[in-house]
C-alpha cells in the first residue's frame, strides 16, 4: 500500500465514521469521539478534519433531506471509501505489528513501566 499520511485527529474522526456506518454528520462524529475518548473537541477540528479526509478520497458526502429540528438545514453524511476502509485496515496491522515486537507485550505484562 502506499504511503499513508493521517495524523492522530484524522484517523479517530475516520475511525468514528466507520462506527457510525452512515449516520455519520459533523456533529454525530464530535459526539462520537467525545463520548468514546472522553476528550472535548471543536466542531469545526471535526468539519476541516472530515474535509481534509475526504478530499485524500478516504470519505464520500452526500447532503441529506432537510429537516424541521435545524430549521431547514440539511445535513451532509460521510461514509467511509475503499480507500479509506483500506487505510484503517493498514493503519491497524502497522500498529500492531509495532506492538507485537515490545518484549513482555504478548505475555500480559505491562512493558512500559521498567522496574
Amino acid at each position: 500500500m502506499q504511503r499513508v499520511n493521517l495524523g492522530e485527529f484524522e484517523e479517530l474522526v475516520l475511525l468514528m465514521v466507520a462506527i457510525l456506518n452512515g449516520n455519520a454528520y459533523g456533529i454525530s462524529v464530535m459526539e462520537e469521539i467525545e463520548n468514546q475518548t472522553e476528550r472535548k473537541i471543536n466542531i469545526s477540528a471535526v468539519h476541516s478534519a472530515l474535509d481534509r479526509l475526504e478530499s485524500k478520497g478516504f470519505l464520500k458526502s452526500e447532503v441529506g433531506g432537510a429537516t424541521t429540528e435545524r430549521g431547514g438545514r440539511r445535513k451532509r453524511f460521510f461514509r467511509v471509501t475503499v480507500a479509506g476502509s483500506n487505510t484503517l485496515n493498514f493503519i491497524r496491522e502497522q500498529r500492531n505489528k509495532l506492538h507485537e515486537q515490545i518484549p513482555g507485550f504478548d505475555l500480559g505484562l505491562n512493558p512500559y513501566v521498567s522496574i
